[in-house]
């Protein structure tokens, strides 16, 4: 029997994703999980494990291709356990839509007979004897289209228009995309399983002309080829982790009130230590860099300064103060900036925080890195210092209070024990959420960081 795989969300509500590359061809025979694709989420390259064990009949998406979450993408052929081929399943059996795995990763799909039918729409201005009509049972039969309610009025010929009482069913961007046109979409017939609402029936919508002047200027812009390309310039897609970071930071920027603070700091002690520690038995093999030590300055200086590990929860009206520390770090990839996090950085020692951190960079520019890693951060640092910048205003990573740019080491005169001597310095910049904290609170961490780097002993302190 033939089976079609759809390609599931891969988590946080995504909507979509770009087929990077197949792994398997028509014709092959594949086992239950063995990786058949690699796919681009709006946050990283994610591995697709085939949920059937069989053999691949098509391959719907070429390499490159956007598909929407849902949509069929591979079809395989698969016996039943008994080794042979299927009757026919029963009209009522095969309307009902399969569960396809909702997250990449957790095996294949488990059958089941028992799942409840689902309920008919109710249609608004259908005509009851009754105050409240009785609801429908039984599942849709999906290639049988809705029929509209009619009056029954000797003196009419035509029935009065009615829509569905719940909203249409589509994705984000399709609606996003009727809205651009001004279409309403209660009007529009979907063609995608059970009476979803694609872009393709959108815009059929609007090649019929029922639409206002200024959606069908939209619409004939939308129509217009790109201009050609010429060996001046190069245009490119904006997709993938590209358009879901430019999303994220306009959100970012005119959400949450910016402050931008900045410290320059005498860190030969540090460089020191770093020097020591390089040398040590306990750190033999382990790669230490100046972000290990700032890293582990910013969880120390957290303790005393927790309102910097929080978020502000727009919906619930709420401070949300976090007792954990998932420390994110913003990684330049090849695809684009990625801020995967350390899970519970507080409770690592420095050498396990130093092998986190290498781990971490590492999966990021590979584009391996998971999106539950991408997720769930509580505040950031970014390392512009790799790239010889001294300081700058870094933008909150979404749903975090504060981020912490570290500049570039410099060998620079500096005031040391009333005398002018070359050191090693560098330039601190840290941006918060002014909504939830305040100068002074911001203030002191970063005094404290920057204490902390211009002499580790005070670490005895603050712990």
């Amino acid at each position: 029997m033939i089976k079609e795989f759809r390609l599931p969300d891969l988590g946080e509500g995504l909507t979509e994703s770009e087929i990077v590359s197949w792994k398997v061809g028509v014709g092959d025979t594949v086992s239950l999980n063995q990786v058949i694709a690699e796919v681009e989420t709006a946050k990283a390259v994610v591995e697709l494990p085939s949920p059937f064990a069989g053999v691949i009949t098509a391959l719907h998406e070429q390499p490159g291709t956007v598909v929407e979450v849902g949509k069929p993408i591979v079809s395989f052929e698969v016996k039943d356990d008994a080794g042979n081929q299927p009757a026919a399943a029963a009209p009522a059996e095969a309307a009902l839509p399969r569960r396809e795995p909702n997250l990449v990763g957790y095996g294949a799909v488990v059958e089941s007979t028992g799942r409840p039918a689902r309920r008919q729409r109710t249609l608004a201005a259908q005509p009851a004897p009754v105050a409240e009509p009785a609801p429908l049972v039984g599942p849709v039969e999906t290639k049988t289209p809705l029929v509209e309610p009619v009056e029954t009025k000797p003196a009419e010929t035509k029935a009065p228009e009615t829509r569905p009482a719940e909203r249409p069913r589509s994705t984000p961007p399709v609606r996003k995309l009727a809205k651009d046109l001004g279409v309403d979409l209660e009007k529009v017939a979907g063609s995608g399983p059970g009476g979803l609402i694609t872009r393709d029936d959108v815009h059929n919508f609007v090649g019929g002309g029922d639409l206002p002047a200024a959606a069908e200027e939209l619409a004939a812009q939308e129509a217009q080829p790109a201009p050609a390309q010429g060996e001046r310039e190069v245009r490119t897609p904006i997709k993938g982790v590209r358009k879901y970071t430019a999303a994220a930071m306009v959100s970012s920027a005119f959400t949450a009130p910016h402050v931008t603070e900045f410290l320059t700091v005498d860190v030969t002690p540090a460089m020191e230590l770093l020097a020591r520690l390089k040398e040590s038995k306990p750190f033999a093999g382990h790669k230490l860099t100046p972000l290990t030590l700032v890293a582990k300055a910013v969880l120390i200086a957290l303790r005393r300064s927790p309102g910097l590990n929080a978020k502000w929860d727009e919906a619930n009206q709420e401070i949300v103060q976090f007792n954990y520390v998932n420390l994110g770090i913003a990684a330049a990839t090849p695809r684009g900036l990625t801020v995967p996090n350390i899970k519970d950085a507080e409770r690592l020692t420095l050498v396990d925080l130093s092998t986190a951190l290498a781990e971490l960079t590492d999966t990021a520019r590979a584009g391996k890195t998971s999106p539950e890693d991408l997720s769930g951060g509580t505040i950031s640092i970014t390392n512009i210092g790799v790239f010889g910048i001294d300081a700058g205003t870094p933008i909150l990573n979404p749903g975090e209070a504060a981020i912490l740019a570290m500049g570039a080491v410099r060998k620079t005169p500096w005031e040391y024990q009333d005398q002018v001597a070359l050191r090693q310095v560098m330039t601190l910049s840290l941006s918060f959420d002014h909504r939830l904290v305040d100068g002074e609170q911001g203030s002191r961490f970063l005094a404290d960081v920057g204490a902390l780097l211009a002499d580790p002993g005070m670490a005895f302190a603050m712990v």
